[in-house]
C-alpha cells in the first residue's frame, strides 16, 4: 500500500485510477484498507476542489414534491391558502418559520436549505 496526499489534478487522477483497480476489495484485507483510505482522500479532495452548494429552497421544494408525487394543491395543506402557496412557489413571498418547520417535517427537506435567501 502506497498512499500519499492528493495535492493536484495528477494525484487525483492517479487516485481514481487506483480506486478503480481495487474497487471490489474485501474489507479487512490490505487492499480493502487501501480502498477505504483512498476513498476518504478522494472525497476530501473533491469537497475542497469541487464544492456543491445548497439548492435553492423553492427548487428543493419542487423537486421533493415531484419525487413524492405531490401537486401544488397538496402544498396548500401545509402552507395555507392557495394564493399563498402560489406566491411562494413563484418566489413572490418568503417562507415563514412555521412553513419551514412544516415543510421540513413533511417533505424531509433540511432546514438549512429552507432558511436560505432566494
Amino acid at each position: 500500500m502506497n498512499i500519499a496526499p492528493i495535492r493536484n489534478e495528477t494525484d487525483y487522477q492517479n487516485a481514481l485510477n487506483r480506486l478503480e483497480v481495487i474497487f471490489d476489495a474485501k474489507k479487512g484485507t490490505e487492499a480493502g484498507d487501501e480502498l477505504e483510505i483512498l476513498s476518504i482522500l478522494i472525497d476530501t479532495y473533491e469537497n475542497e476542489k469541487f464544492p456543491i452548494g445548497m439548492p435553492d429552497p423553492i427548487e428543493a421544494i419542487k423537486f421533493r414534491m415531484e419525487e413524492m408525487g405531490m401537486k401544488q394543491k397538496d402544498l396548500v395543506e401545509l402552507i395555507g391558502f392557495k394564493s399563498r402557496a402560489s406566491e411562494i412557489m413563484n418566489k413572490k413571498r418568503k417562507l415563514t418559520l412555521d412553513m419551514i418547520r412544516k415543510l421540513h417535517t413533511t417533505l424531509h427537506i433540511p432546514t438549512e436549505v429552507l432558511v436560505q435567501d432566494y
